[in-house]
């Protein structure tokens, strides 16, 4: 099945590069070892959360940035600290910052990783050059995974759900505590902290702007929706997958039809993965500022928020199973919305070609010419999914955009113009 974008709105060594391409990408083209080992790094995270992903992601571009940079020298470093001699590999650097991260991050995937990285390097002829970039990349490796050691990524933080009308509570149908309570305190990589760009207060549960929230979602957003079309309920089924299986492959697919250069890649790559992990930080903290409930929670409960517009279904469920924390914002808009800042700057907002697919929508295909699709369509799977309010949607997208406009004003920035 093909799905196009439609206007309606409501209101592993070989293997892991071969897997991580197609996993998202009907269209695959070979751009360069950072685009080849971003696709690796794809598929390694993939069985993670979406911040775990998003962490790593930021991580392991960082790195490849850090290294090719000291080599090329086009933009400001990240740290700043990594030296190159005259003649060493930025591919061989690439290659070596992505595998020493990786193989890190994920010891369970060194055996592949190792033989990965054995494949890529024998593309480039052995030397002082080769040996020089391996060298560098390693050491911008070690000294990214040095600076993230400590930046409470591993910290347990309790947290007990309140209670009354507004309040977070564990969602059906497994009713699991709080996920990751403390991620918004994670040290971020571009912006000054989780709470800079925290959203303004959810609409009051009194108001109009609520009701009319929760009777979209109520109606599109119920499992067994007779209005709901058949390509929101594929698109819901979608995007399950988290941000870094969205826009990493979707980026690819762009930066090889537009020719980008190497440091190019790497430079980009490290902008919108840094945006990505700070908007899903930024997210996370607004998320457990507020503890706003979930619509399945709301519409159950609809009778105790004191609206007269919003009459409760005690029976309601949503079409797509509800994430276990707090909806508003939303962490998907919030890191889309970062990544969409960056990726409209870089590519442009619109013209290009991208193909995406997903295995938690088999058989369907989406094709987008445009960044701004890509996050509606998102927006829309969390309504129609029943999981988010159009407004979690919206706020995530300003929070996210606020994140991005501010890592592109102060990081990474180029020395000339390319």
């Amino acid at each position: 099945m093909q799905l196009a974008k439609t206007k309606f709105k409501a209101k592993f060594p070989a293997v892991l590069i071969v897997a991580a391409c197609v996993l998202f990408s009907a269209a695959v083209a070979h751009a360069d070892a950072v685009t080849d080992w971003n696709a690796i790094m794809q598929a390694v995270v993939a069985p993670s959360n979406a911040f775990v992903q998003a962490r790593a992601n930021a991580i392991v571009q960082l790195a490849v940035f850090e290294a090719v940079n000291a080599i090329t020298g086009k933009y400001q470093p990240y740290l700043g600290t990594i030296s190159a001699p005259s003649g060493a590999s930025a591919d061989a650097a690439a290659i070596a910052a992505a595998h020493r991260t990786l193989v890190i991050l994920y010891p369970g995937s060194t055996v592949s990783l190792d033989a990965a990285e054995a494949v890529s390097l024998s593309a480039i002829p052995d030397g002082q050059a080769k040996t020089d970039g391996v060298a560098v990349g390693e050491a911008a490796a070690n000294a990214i995974l040095a600076l993230r050691s400590n930046d409470g990524s591993a910290s347990i933080v309790p947290y007990t759900p309140g209670i009354g009308p507004g309040v977070w509570q564990p969602t059906p149908p497994a009713f699991a505590p709080a996920l990751l309570p403390g991620w918004g305190q994670v040290t971020t990589f571009g912006i000054p902290d989780g709470a800079q760009f925290r959203s303004a207060p959810p609409p009051a549960l009194g108001s109009a702007d609520y009701a009319r929230n929760y009777n979209e979602v109520k109606l599109v957003g119920d499992v067994n929706s007779a209005v709901r079309p058949q390509d929101r309920t594929d698109v819901a089924h979608f995007y399950i997958i988290p941000a870094v299986q969205v826009y990493n492959p979707a980026a690819r697919q762009v930066s090889a039809a537009q020719g980008k250069t190497l440091s190019q890649n790497a430079h980009d790559f490290a902008l919108f993965g840094m945006a990505m992990c700070d908007g899903l930080i930024s997210s996370m903290e607004t998320k457990y500022f507020y503890n706003r409930w979930r619509p399945v929670t709301a519409i159950r409960a609809g009778d105790t928020d004191s609206n007269p517009k919003t009459e409760p279904n005690t029976a309601w469920l949503p079409l797509i199973t509800t994430p276990p924390f707090p909806s508003y914002p939303s962490a998907h808009a919030s890191a889309g919305g970062a990544a969409r800042r960056i990726l409209e700057r870089i590519y442009g907002k619109d013209g290009f070609q991208v193909t995406l697919t997903s295995p938690t929508a088999p058989g369907v295909t989406l094709h987008y010419t445009a960044w701004n699709q890509i996050t509606d369509d998102i927006d829309d799977a969390r309504v129609f999914g029943g999981i988010h309010f159009r407004y979690d949607q919206e706020a995530g997208a300003r929070q996210g955009w606020q994140v991005g406009s501010f890592i592109l004003e102060t990081q990474l920035l180029p020395l000339s113009q390319e």
